[in-house]
């Protein structure tokens, strides 16, 4: 998952030598080099690229920073009227330091390691240009969507925009695969899903295979239970990532042969360490042997994560898969 770098000591030391966070992210050399950090010390199948989702309000011209201990920061937008200072002809310039950092990282990888370029969804990138960070229930996103709906939907269809040109010049600078983070995808009821989360990442999919027809796409849905189907049957939907409350039997029985798997270890093993890490990716790997199967966390890697659980987790998958 994205997150992966946030444990590792090179990180943390290069991130206390950088400005903000935003500034690393648009460092090519930077990211290049804490993209790579996890493969030369780990040499995981595959590379995310180190950005971020809220690039995109931030190249579209909203207010973003990022404070220790807080997260994201954004000047909210209130209504309708704001959408006017959204501007989408700067999207490809403003976030070509990340095509960059792709191209570097291409070059540096081994090539039998796939690189992973990334987005958040609509949906989820709206609600924290609403609600201005992070929330507990949020109410204004919620609000204006369903209140407002033909409103909310302006906001959506620039974002959609904006994500489907960011993810097909990601592809264009050396991506192997692309996925698509829809974190809050399971606040939403069934209807308003169905309208925020389903739609928007379809015509996103389909912009993208329209382009490049051959590139993998892996959607992540987080905590959206059953409608994970909804998603995976998205015609151009390679894979899913599945968050740690996903049952495993259901996901082998409803998804698996709809396409691939990726997932679910909760991170909270991978912190423990031991026995109980062990026992629980077992019976992970064991779900989902029949078809092809992308191991990983549920979410991203804490913070407090212990290097060396990594390197047992490595090699107890090495050992399972022969």
């Amino acid at each position: 998952m994205r997150q992966a770098g946030r444990y590792l000591p090179e990180y943390r030391e290069l991130r206390e030598s950088t400005g903000s966070f935003l500034d690393l992210c648009y460092s090519p050399s930077l990211a290049a080099e804490v993209t790579l950090q996890p493969i030369n010390r780990f040499g995981f199948d595959a590379a995310i690229i180190f950005s971020d989702i809220l690039v995109i309000p931030d190249a579209l011209g909203q207010t973003v920073s990022f404070q220790e201990g807080v997260g994201p920061i954004l000047d909210s937008l209130k209504n309708v009227n704001d959408l006017e200072s959204l501007n989408r002809e700067n999207i490809i310039d403003r976030l070509s330091p990340v095509y960059k950092a792709l191209q570097i990282t291409r070059r540096e990888l081994p090539k039998e390691t796939a690189l992973i370029g990334f987005a958040g969804a609509p949906w989820t990138i709206a609600t924290y240009m609403i609600e201005g960070g992070t929330s507990r229930d949020f109410l204004k996103t919620k609000f204006w969507a369903f209140s407002v709906p033909e409103e909310f939907d302006k906001l959506i269809n620039i974002l959609v925009g904006a994500i489907t040109e960011h993810l097909i010049a990601q592809v264009e600078s050396g991506a192997d695969t692309i996925q698509i983070f829809d974190s809050w995808a399971g606040i939403l009821p069934e209807n308003e899903f169905d309208r925020w989360c389903l739609k928007p990442i379809e015509q996103i999919v389909s912009g993208v295979k329209g382009k490049h027809p051959s590139i993998p796409i892996i959607v992540f849905p987080r905590l959206a239970g059953e409608r994970y189907i909804r998603i995976a049957e998205i015609e151009g939907v390679s894979a899913v990532s599945l968050d740690q409350t996903v049952s495993l039997g259901w996901a082998k029985k409803s998804l698996q042969s709809k396409v691939t798997l990726q997932g679910n270890l909760d991170p909270v093993y991978l912190l423990a360490g031991g026995k109980v890490m062990r026992e629980e990716t077992a019976r992970i790997l064991g779900a989902f042997n029949s078809k092809p199967f992308v191991f990983n966390l549920g979410h991203g890697v804490l913070p407090s994560t212990p290097i060396q659980h990594v390197f047992d987790l490595c090699e107890f998958i090495a050992e399972w898969r022969g």
